[in-house]
């Protein structure tokens, strides 16, 4: 009897192992139920996994049914095909289920068992791709690894996108100079597609594009980019062959080659290899320069850079971007600089040393110029150059230096700004000076800020974060008439 009581229910299982009994003895529901003096409907409940049986009620049925009450507890199925139905009822008690759109399928005896099994099946592959896509914070952060181990293999440089942007730009004759609006709506003709800019493109896109009627819809002022660069980035994925992509990682790949190739055509191979390499001859780089001559964000021109530095010039070099508070958002490196990582090798979400260029630049009198500073730390010297330029979701430096030896290629190198760092031994900067500790520790509670991107499961989805009802029923409004 204390058994009983302490057993938690599976309710389904139950049901199944309770029918399975009852058609073994040739009882109908209402026999069954007239005998154990219950409603037919009641025990077609608890039979379903519906209802769960009072224990009383479950004793009678035991007994009428000539079975011990544990047998009809046992966590196992009775049979395959009860089996079969076990996993029918829980895959479409799943909250996803409602997604389909289809009705319940009731398991009845005239439906096959080889039905059944291709119906599971079916269902089980369904969740798996879901969970697939359901990228969880750790997962997330694994995959940015991975990715960063592979750029920094190709020293950031992707030869592939490069021939892909310079054959387009080719294709619309486009040969040097900042790329004009011109040329954006002919590149967009080059791939067979014509651009719309809407007012109500659904809030968890940046753009849609429509592959049926060959049409790139586009918000009116895209909040904190480059409307160039939307468009670019979009007709990345046709020009490099993408396909949907299979799971989480291959969805970031996916996006980095985006934007790269977006950044090849606004900042082309070519034209920005000759004014770098003068540019160092003349001991003169500056991400400022390389911005103002093709008219792009000091972002773009810094990724840019890294993209070229080492495979054309010789330099090997590091880049992040971090927000007042030091946290990284984005880093490369292929120089040897020591980032901050948690235990999957991740950098994002760390904070930055509080000596570096990227943190300093916050606290400058001018925190808007260009900010340039020399760094010592445990694996050497480097140069940075820092900048800080509004985002979304607040200010961000970007930032990119190199080792020590390269500096004199820079303008700026000569500083006189120079800042030690012992990073990431916790005696440089993530332990408070003992001074303070000894005055603060034990009468302090801060409140901490989430960084809830940072933690939150990444919602799943072919294209993770991104609204499928919303980007149909957008695509229904806009789709031209059928003539």
């Amino acid at each position: 009897m204390n058994y009983v009581a302490e057993v938690t229910l599976d309710v389904v299982v139950l049901g199944q192992r309770l029918r399975h009994a009852r058609r073994a003895r040739g009882l109908t529901l209402a026999q069954l139920a007239e005998a154990v003096g219950s409603a037919t409907s009641a025990l077609s409940m608890i039979e379903n996994g519906r209802r769960e049986p009072k224990l009383s009620l479950l004793q009678a049925i035991a007994a009428r049914l000539g079975v011990p009450v544990d047998e009809l507890l046992r966590p196992d199925a009775p049979s395959r095909r009860a089996s079969l139905e076990i996993a029918l009822e829980r895959a479409q008690r799943d909250p996803s289920y409602p997604n389909l759109g289809l009705p319940p399928l009731r398991p009845g005896p005239r439906i096959p068992t080889d039905v059944l099994e291709h119906v599971v099946a079916l269902h089980a592959e369904l969740r798996r791709r879901d969970e697939r896509f359901a990228a969880t914070p750790e997962a997330a952060r694994r995959a940015n690894v991975e990715l960063r181990r592979q750029m920094r293999r190709r020293d950031n440089y992707y030869a592939e996108a490069e021939s892909a942007a310079d054959e387009a730009l080719r294709a619309v004759g486009h040969t040097g100079g900042a790329l004009p609006q011109r040329a954006i709506t002919d590149l967009a003709a080059h791939f067979g597609f014509t651009l719309h800019h809407v007012t109500d493109l659904p809030e968890s896109t940046r753009s849609i594009a429509d592959t049926a009627n060959r049409r790139i819809y586009l918000p009116q002022r895209p909040a904190g980019h480059d409307p160039r660069y939307v468009v670019l980035q979009t007709l990345g994925h046709f020009a490099l062959g993408h396909t949907d992509p299979v799971d989480f990682a291959d969805f970031l790949r996916q996006r980095v080659e985006a934007n790269y190739f977006a950044a090849a055509l606004l900042v082309p191979e070519r034209a920005a290899v000759r004014f770098l390499l003068e540019a160092k001859r003349d001991r003169a780089l500056s991400m400022e320069d390389l911005r103002d001559v093709f008219a792009v964000s000091h972002e773009t021109a810094a990724h840019r850079f890294t993209n070229l530095a080492t495979h054309h010039l010789g330099l090997t070099v590091h880049f992040t971007r971090t927000d007042a508070s030091g946290t990284i958002y984005k880093a490369y490196e292929n120089d040897g600089l020591t980032y901050p990582t948690d235990a999957t090798g991740a950098i994002e979400g760390q904070l930055a040393c509080r000596q570096f260029a990227s943190r300093r630049v916050f606290g400058s009198a001018d925190r808007y110029a260009t900010y340039t500073q020399l760094t010592d730390t445990p694996t050497g010297t480097f140069f940075c150059t820092s900048h800080v330029e509004p985002g979304g979701g607040g200010e961000f430096a970007v930032t990119v230096g190199v080792p020590f030896q390269h500096a004199k290629w820079f303008r700026g190198s000569d500083t006189a700004r120079r800042r030690k760092s012992g990073c990431p031994a916790a005696a440089c900067c993530r332990r408070p000076p003992e001074e303070l500790a000894g005055k603060w520790a034990g009468n302090a509670w801060p409140s901490a800020r989430a960084h809830s991107h940072l933690l939150a499961a990444l919602p799943p989805g072919t294209f993770p974060g991104v609204d499928t009802t919303d980007v149909y029923a957008f695509l229904e409004r806009h789709a031209p008439a059928e003539s």
